[in-house]
């Protein structure tokens, strides 16, 4: 396998069901904990320009709530409510994925066994660079979680964390925003 840093203008994030009544369910990530990674990665794709897109699915009371966390570090986003298990069997959510001309896909979200992994194995087939942050994606048991992430790791996508994200975007530490990225992972992390 080669490596290379993530690149900001080659990169987008999927963020996936990531709002109240199901962020709730993971029980392999800490919810508290989830939060602070994902408003990390929110804030972090704001500061690279990183284009993200807000996937959520119906809720029975309503309009899906998308947690805070996204909102305060992007503004508000269009949210793509979606009746499938994959965002991109959704139309409108794999067009916006697509449209935006990324060929690296991170992906976070709840349940790691369902819309991630779907939805990353589906972002591979089109043909891109899929990485799933696991810092800020929750699964529903740890052995359903173990056995998604061994399929993913196999059919080629790259498990990763948003300490890792942040550190290849902040590339050298003395640029404004490579001290900026070093902060908001500081920050995640005193959390």
């Amino acid at each position: 396998m080669s490596y290379s840093p993530l690149e900001p203008d080659r990169t987008a994030i999927l963020f996936a069901d990531l709002q109240a009544g199901i962020i709730e369910r993971s029980v392999t990530n800490d919810v508290s904990h989830l939060r602070r990674a994902v408003s990390a990665l929110a804030k972090l794709a704001q500061l690279f320009d990183i284009p993200a897109i807000i996937t959520t699915a119906p809720a029975a009371d309503g309009a899906p709530k998308v947690t805070p966390e996204i909102a305060a570090a992007l503004g508000e986003l269009p949210q793509h409510t979606r009746t499938t298990t994959d965002a991109f069997l959704h139309p409108t959510t794999r067009d916006s994925i697509l449209k935006t001309g990324r060929n690296t896909l991170l992906i976070a979200g709840v349940a790691t066994e369902i819309v991630v992994q779907h939805s990353a194995l589906s972002g591979v087939a089109q043909g891109l660079n899929v990485q799933i942050v696991l810092d800020a994606c929750g699964g529903l048991s740890s052995r359903t979680e173990d056995a998604a992430l061994r399929r993913l790791v196999q059919a080629g996508v790259v498990t990763t964390s948003v300490p890792s994200v942040a550190g290849q975007l902040a590339g050298e530490f003395t640029q404004p925003k490579g001290g900026q990225a070093i902060g908001i992972l500081y920050e995640m992390a005193s959390g």
